[in-house]
This record gives C-alpha cells, sequence and structure tokens, in this order.
C-alpha cells in the first residue's frame, strides 16, 4: 500500500525504469507518497509493470534517451506537475569488450544522451533555484579494468561532468548526486552489448578474455542488493534514515566492493604522487 501524494509531495523524473535500480526507486519513492515519472525506451515491453506504477499514481512516459526528440519528453513531463525536483539519469546499459572492438554507437547512450537531458533540466531547476540531479556512474567510474574501457569512460567522463556542474549549480540551490554501486544483482551483466565485431583474435587468451568469461559466470551472483541500495539512495536524497546529513557529499558509493576497488584506487593515486616528487616538483618556473 502507498501512501497518498499530495500537491506538495515531490516529484521524481526518472529515465530507464524498466528494470534495475530505476524500477526499485520508482516503486519506493511511489510507497512514500511521491509523484513520480517514471519513462522507458519501450513501455509495452512492461506491460505490467507500467500499470502498476499507474496504479500507484506514477506517470510513465516513452523516452529513448538517445533520440533527437529526448529533450521534448523532458519538457513535457515537467507540465505534468510543473516542477521536478529530484532528476535521476539511470537510463544505460552495461557495454564490455575491449576498446579497440567497441565503435561510436555502441557508446553513445551512456554519456552524450544523460548530458542533453541534463542540459535541458537545469534551467528550468534554475528558476525555481532547487533540486537535485542524480547521475547514475559505478565503480567502474572510477577504477577501469580490462573489458570496461569504453563503459569506464562514459562514467569516467559524467563523473567529471558531475564535479564541475556541483560548483557550477551550487549558488542556484541545485545539488548534484553521482551513485556508484558496485556489483549488484541486476540485469547489468545478464543484458550487457558486446562488441557487434565480437573478440579480436589478438585478444583471446587474455585478460579480456579471461574477464568477459568472468562475467558471464557472474551473473546473478554480484553481491550487492538493489532493493537495499535504492533505500540508501533514497535516503540520501530525502535527508532521511541512514542519509541525513549526508548531503554535502557528492558521491554516494554501494556495495563491500565499492569500497575495495575505491582504496585501491586512492592508494594507487598517492604511491604515484609521492614516487614522482622529484619530477611534478621540477617543472614549475623557479623564482629569481
Amino acid at each position: 500500500m502507498s501512501a497518498s501524494a499530495d500537491s506538495t509531495s515531490p516529484v521524481w523524473f526518472i529515465t530507464g525504469c524498466s528494470s534495475g535500480f530505476g524500477t526499485k526507486l520508482a516503486l519506493l519513492a511511489l510507497h512514500a507518497g511521491h509523484r513520480v515519472i517514471d519513462t522507458s525506451r519501450n513501455p509495452s515491453k512492461t506491460p505490467e509493470l507500467v500499470s502498476r506504477v499507474e496504479s500507484l499514481g506514477g506517470k510513465w512516459l516513452t523516452l529513448d534517451v538517445i533520440l533527437p526528440n529526448a529533450p521534448s519528453v523532458v519538457r513535457s513531463a515537467l507540465k505534468i506537475y510543473g516542477h521536478i525536483d529530484y532528476f535521476i539519469n539511470n537510463a544505460g546499459y552495461s557495454l564490455l569488450g575491449a576498446v579497440e572492438d567497441l565503435g561510436e554507437e555502441e557508446y553513445h547512450v551512456n554519456l552524450f544522451a544523460p548530458l542533453k537531458l541534463i542540459q535541458t533540466i537545469i534551467p528550468l531547476m534554475c528558476e525555481c533555484k532547487s533540486g537535485i540531479i542524480v547521475n547514475f556512474s559505478s565503480i567502474a567510474g572510477l577504477d577501469g579494468i580490462a573489458t570496461c574501457g569504453l563503459y569506464s569512460a562514459s562514467r569516467f567522463a559524467l563523473e567529471g561532468m558531475s564535479e564541475s556542474l556541483a560548483l557550477e549549480l551550487a549558488p542556484f540551490g541545485i545539488c548534484v548526486l553521482i551513485v556508484e554501486p558496485g556489483a549488484f544483482r541486476s540485469n547489468f551483466l545478464g543484458a550487457y552489448i558486446k562488441p557487434a565485431i565480437g573478440m579480436s583474435d589478438a585478444y583471446k587468451g587474455t585478460a579480456v578474455e579471461t574477464q568477459m568469461d568472468s562475467f558471464a559466470g557472474w551473473s546473478g551472483k554480484q553481491p550487492g542488493n538493489v532493493a537495499v541500495g535504492c533505500q540508501r539512495i533514497f535516503e540520501v536524497i530525502t535527508d532521511t534514515g541512514m542519509g541525513r546529513g549526508m548531503e554535502k557529499y557528492l558521491r554516494l558509493g554501494l556495495g563491500s566492493d565499492w569500497a575495495s576497488r575505491g582504496e585501491g584506487k586512492i592508494r594507487s593515486l598517492v604511491e604515484t604522487k609521492e614516487a614522482l616528487e622529484p619530477i611534478w616538483k621540477s617543472t614549475d618556473y623557479k623564482d629569481e
């Protein structure tokens, strides 16, 4: 049973709601009595989910984030309630394979699509002088491994953009949050995209093939619980529960593997900084 939404409850706009984090987060917000606008590329493929969302008071729009009309869908969504409080950039897909084997059309959706939607919502949030833009990234946005090169590239780029965006929008009362899940039992490995040309022979027997085989056997066995992860995301966004007082942090890491990989990256950066100190110290102009 969901709480009843009223005209003062927060408004969510969520992309990629047909499965995983998008589905769970939308249902969680609806059950909390919030107003939710869900979107997916093909709502006709999930009729029961659409009906469930609408029975709880949610709205569902068709949105293919890579199509030219995507910004117009956002503007249409704004007309439903007049504003959007929480803008959730969740749509994307897992893209795995050697960098050499992947083409531009295969990674467009993970970076340029969310960027276009962000550019659409910014002036509208600035008018209200409030709102939160939530960009779904990944631990792959901090730590790249073999087969995740272009997926990591899109996540690294999204994170760098989000860092700057947070500083640019702070004077307008708008916050930015980067969500960085580790390995969660979603559909990430169940529906990942491989290179259209397949794996080049040169990579057989290397870390690329080993990692691809590992991913194939790990689907459905990841340690992260999507429902619990969404609860934590909801709490941070709404400043409730375990998320109370966490609004000052730009990143929300999820999962124990997020911590272990993150710590490894931090150690590597510190070691690099210390080892190369004579070099980076030597490159500035010397005061006369």
